[in-house]
């Protein structure tokens, strides 16, 4: 039990100003000056101190005044009366006040307990300040990281675990002797407006291909649309390499940059060739753009697919279309040299070393990765630095339509209230009509994005050092460097690509969102272990792909289940950390067990299969 008015106590200073504030009335400064003297002694003094005086007087008085004793005891009985029980009342409060606010109470409080939650949000960061759910099983992780520093144990964890991955490698490059012959004949174009981030694009770009295929078509190179969330006006030829792209598939599908000027002046929504989402179903099956797509494209020569995204199934397909999706993500989208060039200048400097480390560094950056860098850091002499890669999905939209509760007490609920308000308005009616569900149900459930605090849990769970380089891909994190603070605490080694380039060199990026996110992807797909909190993710998704697809069985992916993970995190007041770290890693491998992709399952995701990939026994 700590003391009372001890000034390291969180409640030291706020439990005599309380007191203070209550005994104290009006502004009178004597009353203020008698409080602060010793919890209100100098108010029983003197009151004592007078009833003292005035018995005196009546003694000495007694004899003269004798006849007149009794009547000015009944003139002052009153007064001296209300200064008794004035001085009782004073006596009384001080005693319960004194006891109200014993640490030991303090601590039982659910009203001050609530106040304490409040005081330590309001920082002096963007008006927060940390914020922990899971404060015993933090210390507990920085106990076991500081013993595994002091034993030098590495994880096991930086390693693919199964050999049967390297069994496989790419080959969706190879010749398909079924498209000889059918580039000849042509039934028109085909126009895509792909919309979305740089991943979302990227996987239109595939399918449109694809199709294009299906329909015996030309594609006319994808535009993107300018969407109000990213922001970015980047166009393909800002993103990918036009020339390469078209090289690359010319064998598969015909490719122009423009549509022909006769196409370009007609008005495709009068003449009913503009399709949107609307006229397709999402994932759609190669039947239906037969029966729906292929008449109008052979009456007016055109269709122009507007907002063009999820529009094509997995399954069922024909192999040689899977086969040509893969070709199209895995070789003919290469990233721009500016692109490659500052990707590899951020991931030599993450490394300490110059040069290429495996196939996925010659695959996205080319030869970048071998030209030599000025820096002096950059020693070619050592081994490269180990990094860690994590996609943190922890940003304010996701949070806010998560509707979960990440800990922030009342101040939090009322911003991504507001949040929620003024950008998921569809969100907000759909709640009004549907039966609510509590932020518990929600988290058991695994619907509640990774906080910062609970990566850094699994991450030490799987015996990762303190000093572990992570690469923090994205960075705007909701709450800031605050959130981030349980995750920094454990592993201070955590880094941004605005830490590692300088602004010079990111300038010609600055809003770009699509460009910027094409260097997270180039450092995810390249580092020696890469951390995903959310398997929706499309970067998530890609970038697991890539190092599937280039790997060779050398490319661990860390991939939580947030059901499992939220049992086990819902035992974090009783469960040990040798249960914890056993029931992790248990979670965490069995999610890297080497599968075949399976029915229905994206071929971005999960490229194991014959049309993308061949095994070697």
């Amino acid at each position: 039990m700590g003391k009372q008015g001890d000034a390291n106590s969180p409640f030291g200073s706020f439990k005599y100003q309380f007191r203070y504030q209550k005994l104290v009335q009006g502004n009178d400064h004597t009353k203020g000056r008698r409080m602060s003297g010793g919890v209100c002694q100098w108010d029983k003094f003197e009151l004592l101190d007078g009833l003292k005086s005035n018995s005196m007087k009546i003694s000495s008085l007694k004899g003269a005044y004798v006849g007149k004793k009794h009547t000015w005891i009944r003139k002052h009985f009153s007064s001296i009366v209300f200064t008794v029980l004035l001085m009782g009342f004073l006596l009384l409060l001080d005693s319960l006040m004194g006891s109200i606010f014993e640490p030991s109470v303090l601590q039982n409080s659910p009203t001050l307990n609530k106040i304490s939650t409040q005081i330590q949000m309001f920082g002096d960061e963007g008006g927060k300040n940390v914020v922990e759910m899971y404060g015993r099983l933090s210390r507990m992780a920085s106990s076991a990281l500081a013993e595994r520093e002091l034993k030098q144990e590495e994880s096991t964890f930086w390693k693919e675990p199964y050999r049967k991955a390297s069994l496989w490698s790419p080959c969706a490059d190879r010749k398909d002797l079924k498209n000889e012959g059918k580039l000849q004949s042509n039934n028109g174009y085909i126009f895509v407006s792909a919309n979305g981030g740089l991943n979302q694009q990227r996987v239109a770009v595939c399918n449109a291909v694809a199709v294009a295929s299906l329909l015996n078509a030309t594609l006319v190179i994808p535009r993107f649309l300018y969407s109000n969330v990213w922001k970015d006006p980047s166009q393909f030829g800002d993103i990918y390499q036009e020339d390469y792209f078209m090289k690359t598939l010319k064998d598969e599908v015909n490719i122009v940059k423009d549509l022909p000027s006769h196409l370009e002046s007609l008005n495709l929504k009068e003449i009913g060739s503009l399709i949107t989402d609307a006229d397709l179903t999402k994932e759609a099956t190669p039947v239906e753009y037969i029966q729906k797509i292929l008449p109008i494209l052979l009456k007016n020569g055109v269709v122009h697919f507007l907002g063009y995204g999820n529009r094509l199934g997995f399954d069922p397909l024909p192999s040689e279309l899977q086969r040509l999706r893969c070709k199209c993500n895995y070789h003919a989208l290469k990233f721009v040299p500016k692109i490659q060039q500052i990707g590899s200048l951020l991931i030599r400097r993450i490394r300490k070393y110059d040069g290429p480390k495996n196939k996925l560094d010659k695959q996205l950056l080319g030869n970048f990765i071998t030209n030599k860098d000025t820096d002096t850091d950059i020693d070619t002499d050592r081994e490269p630095l180990k990094y860690l890669a994590l996609h943190l999905r922890f940003e304010v939209d996701m949070v806010a339509y998560s509707l979960c509760d990440f800990g922030g007490g009342q101040f939090e609920k009322d911003e991504l209230q507001t949040y929620r308000e003024s950008h998921f308005p569809l969100l907000m009616q759909r709640l009004k009509n549907s039966k609510p569900v509590s932020a518990e149900e929600l988290r058991s459930s695994g619907r509640c994005p990774l906080t910062p605090e609970e990566a850094a849990l699994v991450l030490a769970g799987l015996g990762f050092m303190s000093d572990t380089y992570i690469y923090l891909a994205g960075s705007q994190i909701y709450g800031g460097k605050s959130r981030l603070r349980p995750l920094t605490n454990l592993y201070p080694n955590l880094i941004t690509k605005e830490d590692i380039l300088s602004p010079t060199e990111l300038a010609p990026f600055k809003n770009f969102s699509s460009q910027l996110a094409a260097l997270d992807f180039i450092a995810c797909a390249t580092s020696d272990v890469f951390a995903i909190t959310d398997s929706g993710s499309q970067l998530s998704s890609l970038v697991f792909g890539f190092r599937t697809y280039y790997g060779g069985g050398r490319a661990p992916t860390l991939r939580p289940s947030k059901k499992r993970l939220a049992d086990i995190l819902s035992k974090n007041r009783t469960i040990s950390w040798s249960n914890f770290e056993g029931r992790v890693k248990n979670m965490i491998s069995d999610a890297q067990s080497v599968r075949l992709r399976g029915w229905g399952r994206s071929i971005y995701r999960q490229p194991r299969c014959p049309e993308c990939m061949c095994r070697f026994q």
